[in-house]
Protein backbone atom coordinates (compact mmCIF):
# COMPACT_ATOMS: atom_id res chain seq x y z
CA UNK A 1 0.00 0.00 0.00
CA UNK A 2 1.58 3.50 -1.20
CA UNK A 3 2.30 5.50 1.42
CA UNK A 4 0.02 9.06 2.44
CA UNK A 5 1.32 12.33 1.87
CA UNK A 6 2.91 14.13 4.36
CA UNK A 7 1.21 16.88 3.69
CA UNK A 8 -1.53 18.16 2.61
CA UNK A 9 -0.30 21.40 0.79
CA UNK A 10 2.92 22.09 0.32
CA UNK A 11 4.99 25.90 -1.03
CA UNK A 12 8.33 25.60 -2.39
CA UNK A 13 9.32 29.19 -2.42
CA UNK A 14 12.18 29.38 -5.51
CA UNK A 15 11.57 26.55 -7.46
CA UNK A 16 15.44 26.44 -9.01
CA UNK A 17 17.86 23.67 -8.75
CA UNK A 18 16.27 22.01 -5.20
CA UNK A 19 13.05 23.59 -5.66
CA UNK A 20 12.42 21.98 -8.51
CA UNK A 21 13.95 18.62 -7.62
CA UNK A 22 11.13 18.53 -4.84
CA UNK A 23 8.51 19.72 -7.28
CA UNK A 24 9.46 16.78 -9.12
CA UNK A 25 10.21 14.34 -6.69
CA UNK A 26 6.50 14.87 -5.38
CA UNK A 27 4.92 14.43 -8.60
CA UNK A 28 6.65 11.33 -9.43
CA UNK A 29 6.01 10.04 -5.87
CA UNK A 30 2.74 11.21 -4.26
CA UNK A 31 3.80 10.78 -1.16
CA UNK A 32 5.00 13.95 -0.27
CA UNK A 33 1.73 16.53 -0.63
CA UNK A 34 -1.84 15.79 -1.92
CA UNK A 35 -1.86 19.48 -3.47
CA UNK A 36 1.66 21.72 -4.65
CA UNK A 37 2.30 25.60 -4.32
CA UNK A 38 5.32 27.17 -5.82
CA UNK A 39 6.12 30.86 -5.53
CA UNK A 40 8.67 33.31 -6.51
CA UNK A 41 9.12 37.00 -7.61
CA UNK A 42 11.02 36.68 -10.43
CA UNK A 43 8.25 36.83 -13.43
CA UNK A 44 10.13 34.60 -15.64
CA UNK A 45 10.73 31.88 -12.96
CA UNK A 46 7.45 31.96 -12.58
CA UNK A 47 6.16 31.02 -16.12
CA UNK A 48 8.57 28.68 -16.56
CA UNK A 49 7.80 26.66 -13.56
CA UNK A 50 4.43 26.99 -15.12
CA UNK A 51 5.44 25.68 -18.59
CA UNK A 52 6.84 22.82 -16.91
CA UNK A 53 3.82 21.93 -14.76
CA UNK A 54 5.90 21.91 -11.10
CA UNK A 55 3.03 22.73 -9.48
CA UNK A 56 -1.04 23.02 -9.00
CA UNK A 57 -0.37 26.66 -8.26
CA UNK A 58 2.22 28.83 -9.51
CA UNK A 59 2.19 32.41 -7.93
CA UNK A 60 4.09 35.66 -7.17
CA UNK A 61 2.18 36.13 -3.16
CA UNK A 62 4.67 34.45 -1.12
CA UNK A 63 2.33 35.31 2.06
CA UNK A 64 -0.62 33.75 0.47
CA UNK A 65 1.22 30.88 -0.73
CA UNK A 66 2.35 30.49 2.75
CA UNK A 67 -1.33 30.79 4.20
CA UNK A 68 -2.37 27.90 2.37
CA UNK A 69 0.29 25.73 3.09
CA UNK A 70 0.75 22.79 5.58
CA UNK A 71 4.28 22.83 5.04
CA UNK A 72 6.61 25.96 3.11
CA UNK A 73 9.97 25.52 2.25
CA UNK A 74 12.60 28.02 1.25
CA UNK A 75 15.09 26.96 -1.49
CA UNK A 76 16.35 30.47 -2.59
CA UNK A 77 20.03 32.40 -1.69
CA UNK A 78 21.20 32.33 1.79
CA UNK A 79 20.66 36.29 2.15
CA UNK A 80 17.34 36.18 1.87
CA UNK A 81 16.16 33.65 3.87
CA UNK A 82 15.95 36.09 7.09
CA UNK A 83 13.40 38.78 5.03
CA UNK A 84 11.72 36.01 3.25
CA UNK A 85 10.76 34.13 6.61
CA UNK A 86 9.95 37.41 8.22
CA UNK A 87 7.65 38.20 6.04
CA UNK A 88 5.68 35.12 5.47
CA UNK A 89 5.28 33.36 9.14
CA UNK A 90 2.94 35.49 10.54
CA UNK A 91 1.10 33.92 7.88
CA UNK A 92 1.71 30.80 8.35
CA UNK A 93 -0.94 28.33 9.72
CA UNK A 94 -0.78 26.59 13.56
CA UNK A 95 0.55 23.74 13.42
CA UNK A 96 2.73 24.20 10.10
CA UNK A 97 6.45 23.80 9.48
CA UNK A 98 8.72 26.01 7.76
CA UNK A 99 12.05 24.76 6.39
CA UNK A 100 14.59 26.20 4.42
CA UNK A 101 17.55 24.43 2.53
CA UNK A 102 20.41 26.94 3.14
CA UNK A 103 23.65 25.92 2.88
CA UNK A 104 24.73 27.78 5.75
CA UNK A 105 23.46 27.85 9.22
CA UNK A 106 25.22 30.58 11.01
CA UNK A 107 22.39 32.69 12.80
CA UNK A 108 19.10 31.57 11.34
CA UNK A 109 18.39 29.14 13.70
CA UNK A 110 17.96 31.44 16.98
CA UNK A 111 17.22 34.80 14.08
CA UNK A 112 14.34 32.86 12.72
CA UNK A 113 13.17 30.78 16.24
CA UNK A 114 12.64 34.26 17.25
CA UNK A 115 10.10 35.22 14.90
CA UNK A 116 8.00 32.05 14.82
CA UNK A 117 4.12 32.42 15.55
CA UNK A 118 2.69 30.03 18.14
CA UNK A 119 2.77 26.34 16.68
CA UNK A 120 4.26 26.82 13.88
CA UNK A 121 8.09 24.69 13.76
CA UNK A 122 11.43 25.53 11.96
CA UNK A 123 13.12 22.22 10.69
CA UNK A 124 16.08 23.52 8.67
CA UNK A 125 17.29 21.06 6.50
CA UNK A 126 20.81 21.19 3.74
CA UNK A 127 20.36 18.57 1.20
CA UNK A 128 23.80 18.22 0.15
CA UNK A 129 23.34 17.34 -3.07
CA UNK A 130 23.77 19.70 -6.01
CA UNK A 131 24.79 20.52 -9.64
CA UNK A 132 26.45 23.58 -11.17
CA UNK A 133 23.29 24.57 -12.49
CA UNK A 134 20.31 26.42 -11.87
CA UNK A 135 16.95 27.22 -12.80
CA UNK A 136 13.40 25.36 -12.86
CA UNK A 137 14.24 23.64 -15.71
CA UNK A 138 17.67 22.40 -13.69
CA UNK A 139 16.25 19.91 -11.37
CA UNK A 140 15.53 16.53 -11.97
CA UNK A 141 13.36 13.21 -8.99
CA UNK A 142 16.35 11.93 -8.21
CA UNK A 143 18.42 14.44 -7.65
CA UNK A 144 18.69 13.68 -3.75
CA UNK A 145 19.02 9.64 -3.96
CA UNK A 146 21.13 8.09 -1.84
CA UNK A 147 22.85 11.61 -1.08
CA UNK A 148 22.67 12.96 2.96
CA UNK A 149 20.52 15.65 3.93
CA UNK A 150 21.93 17.25 6.95
CA UNK A 151 18.93 18.56 9.26
CA UNK A 152 19.47 21.39 12.02
CA UNK A 153 16.77 22.04 13.88
CA UNK A 154 17.10 24.97 16.87
CA UNK A 155 16.91 23.50 20.03
CA UNK A 156 13.43 23.15 21.29
CA UNK A 157 11.98 22.34 17.78
CA UNK A 158 9.13 19.66 18.51
CA UNK A 159 10.18 16.32 17.97
CA UNK A 160 6.97 15.71 15.73
CA UNK A 161 8.36 17.93 13.28
CA UNK A 162 11.65 16.93 13.22
CA UNK A 163 10.30 13.41 13.13
CA UNK A 164 8.07 14.78 10.08
CA UNK A 165 10.67 16.59 7.67
CA UNK A 166 13.46 13.54 8.22
CA UNK A 167 10.34 11.29 6.41
CA UNK A 168 10.15 14.11 3.96
CA UNK A 169 13.55 13.61 2.78
CA UNK A 170 13.84 10.14 3.09
CA UNK A 171 10.86 10.25 0.86
CA UNK A 172 13.11 11.91 -1.27
CA UNK A 173 15.15 9.36 -1.39
CA UNK A 174 17.55 10.81 0.84
CA UNK A 175 19.64 9.71 4.07
CA UNK A 176 19.51 11.84 6.86
CA UNK A 177 21.50 12.99 9.98
CA UNK A 178 20.89 16.04 12.63
CA UNK A 179 23.43 18.21 13.45
CA UNK A 180 23.88 21.41 14.99
CA UNK A 181 24.76 24.86 13.63
CA UNK A 182 28.16 25.30 13.90
CA UNK A 183 29.13 21.96 13.25
CA UNK A 184 27.28 22.07 9.82
CA UNK A 185 28.96 24.84 8.95
CA UNK A 186 32.38 23.33 9.97
CA UNK A 187 31.74 20.52 7.43
CA UNK A 188 30.49 22.68 4.74
CA UNK A 189 33.36 24.95 4.72
CA UNK A 190 35.37 21.95 3.97
CA UNK A 191 33.53 19.53 1.77
CA UNK A 192 31.48 22.50 -0.62
CA UNK A 193 32.44 26.03 0.47
CA UNK A 194 36.48 26.14 -0.10
CA UNK A 195 36.30 23.97 -3.11
CA UNK A 196 33.28 26.50 -4.84
CA UNK A 197 36.36 29.31 -3.85
CA UNK A 198 39.49 27.73 -5.31
CA UNK A 199 37.20 26.81 -8.42
CA UNK A 200 36.22 30.25 -9.27
CA UNK A 201 39.91 31.23 -8.22
CA UNK A 202 41.43 28.83 -10.72
CA UNK A 203 38.93 30.42 -13.42
CA UNK A 204 39.41 34.00 -12.21
CA UNK A 205 43.39 33.32 -12.59
CA UNK A 206 42.69 31.60 -16.46
CA UNK A 207 40.64 34.72 -17.60
CA UNK A 208 43.67 37.11 -16.22
CA UNK A 209 46.27 35.02 -18.63
CA UNK A 210 47.30 36.42 -21.76
CA UNK A 211 45.16 36.54 -24.67
CA UNK A 212 46.92 33.90 -26.29
CA UNK A 213 47.50 31.66 -23.59
CA UNK A 214 43.87 32.01 -21.81
CA UNK A 215 42.32 30.94 -25.56
CA UNK A 216 44.43 28.06 -25.46
CA UNK A 217 43.96 27.01 -21.81
CA UNK A 218 40.37 26.61 -22.71
CA UNK A 219 41.13 25.06 -25.95
CA UNK A 220 42.97 22.39 -24.84
CA UNK A 221 42.03 22.12 -20.84
CA UNK A 222 43.06 18.84 -19.95
CA UNK A 223 40.17 16.32 -17.63
CA UNK A 224 41.66 17.95 -14.49
CA UNK A 225 41.18 21.60 -15.46
CA UNK A 226 37.33 20.59 -16.68
CA UNK A 227 36.69 18.43 -13.64
CA UNK A 228 37.90 21.12 -11.08
CA UNK A 229 36.42 24.03 -12.61
CA UNK A 230 32.99 22.29 -13.31
CA UNK A 231 31.58 23.43 -9.76
CA UNK A 232 32.55 27.31 -11.02
CA UNK A 233 29.86 27.43 -13.39
CA UNK A 234 27.17 27.46 -10.21
CA UNK A 235 25.14 30.75 -9.66
CA UNK A 236 27.03 33.71 -8.06
CA UNK A 237 24.20 35.49 -6.13
CA UNK A 238 24.03 32.43 -3.96
CA UNK A 239 27.61 31.89 -3.61
CA UNK A 240 27.98 35.65 -3.07
CA UNK A 241 26.13 34.67 0.17
CA UNK A 242 27.30 31.40 0.82
CA UNK A 243 30.95 32.58 1.04
CA UNK A 244 29.54 36.05 3.27
CA UNK A 245 27.09 34.12 5.57
CA UNK A 246 29.78 31.79 6.60
CA UNK A 247 33.01 33.84 6.27
CA UNK A 248 35.02 33.13 9.79
CA UNK A 249 34.65 29.31 9.50
CA UNK A 250 35.25 29.32 5.88
CA UNK A 251 38.40 31.63 6.28
CA UNK A 252 39.58 29.52 9.23
CA UNK A 253 39.45 26.02 7.06
CA UNK A 254 40.82 27.90 3.90
CA UNK A 255 43.96 29.27 6.37
CA UNK A 256 44.43 25.44 7.22
CA UNK A 257 44.21 24.53 3.68
CA UNK A 258 47.12 27.23 2.98
CA UNK A 259 49.73 26.14 5.48
CA UNK A 260 48.89 22.16 3.40
CA UNK A 261 49.43 23.70 -0.04
CA UNK A 262 52.55 25.50 1.60
CA UNK A 263 54.15 22.41 2.47
CA UNK A 264 53.19 20.48 -0.75
CA UNK A 265 54.86 23.63 -2.99
CA UNK A 266 57.83 23.33 -0.42
CA UNK A 267 58.05 19.67 -1.14
CA UNK A 268 58.47 20.13 -4.88
CA UNK A 269 60.80 23.22 -4.59
CA UNK A 270 62.90 20.98 -2.08
CA UNK A 271 62.63 17.83 -4.30
CA UNK A 272 61.28 15.99 -1.47
CA UNK A 273 59.35 12.75 -3.47
CA UNK A 274 58.78 10.81 -0.22
CA UNK A 275 56.60 13.87 1.42
CA UNK A 276 55.29 14.88 -2.59
CA UNK A 277 54.37 10.93 -2.61
CA UNK A 278 52.70 10.52 0.75
CA UNK A 279 50.37 13.81 0.29
CA UNK A 280 49.31 12.36 -2.91
CA UNK A 281 48.23 9.25 -1.22
CA UNK A 282 46.47 10.84 1.36
CA UNK A 283 44.33 12.56 -1.71
CA UNK A 284 43.81 9.15 -3.11
CA UNK A 285 42.50 7.81 -0.01
CA UNK A 286 39.96 10.23 0.77
CA UNK A 287 38.46 9.72 -3.31
CA UNK A 288 38.34 6.05 -1.96
CA UNK A 289 36.52 6.75 1.37
CA UNK A 290 34.09 9.08 -1.04
CA UNK A 291 33.50 6.08 -3.71
CA UNK A 292 32.89 3.52 -1.02
CA UNK A 293 30.43 6.28 0.82
CA UNK A 294 28.31 5.80 -2.48
CA UNK A 295 29.27 9.96 -2.45
CA UNK A 296 31.41 9.49 -5.79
Amino acid sequence: MADAPLFDTLTIIGPGLIGSSILRRARQTGTLARRLITADSAPAVLQRARELDLADEVTASLTEAAAKSDAVILCIPTGAIRPVAAAILPHMRPGSILSDVASVRSTLGPDISALLPENVSYVPAHPMAGTEYSGPDAGFATLFENRWTLLVPPAGTPSEAITTMETFWQRCGARTRQITDQYHDQICAMVSHLPHLLAFTICDTADRLSADLRADVLEYAASGFRDFTRIAASDPTMWRDIFLTNRDVLLATFERFEKDAHLMVEAIRNGDSEAITERIRRGRRIRQGLIENKQA
